[in-house]
């Protein structure tokens, strides 16, 4: 595959995440990444469609290799926690939700993060 045809998987796959069809999402950016394994853009796009289909475990471990390389990403340690909250573990999602907070403070993570409380 040549890297036109990437790019045009990541966009396609942007479209499908859009229109509801993570798990086509998914298909689609895992060639993707086996070409570009460093493409953290690509894992964050992978790390939602995961999640968007309720692929917990995987949408965790995508979330937390954007972290590794990117830890003052504040939408990954946002996905991050509401993925923990979703598994419930509420400890560990408030957690990545303070960091969000901390890293960019957009209402919706200042929420999520319990500040008020």
């Amino acid at each position: 595959m040549s890297p036109e045809t990437h790019v045009i998987d990541y966009r396609a796959a942007e479209q499908l995440l859009a229109a509801r069809d993570p798990r086509g999402a998914v298909r689609l950016l895992d060639s993707v990444i086996a070409a570009h394994p460093e493409n953290t853009a690509a894992r964050l796009l992978r790390a939602r469609a995961f999640f968007a289909s309720a692929q917990l475990r995987a949408a965790e471990l995508e979330f937390e290799l954007v972290l590794e390389r990117e830890p003052d990403n504040a939408f990954a340690h946002f996905a991050l926690g509401r993925t923990h909250q979703r598994s419930g573990r509420d400890e560990r999602a408030r957690r990545h939700f303070r960091l969000a907070a901390a890293l960019d403070p957009q209402p919706e993570y200042v929420a999520a993060a319990g500040f008020e409380d």
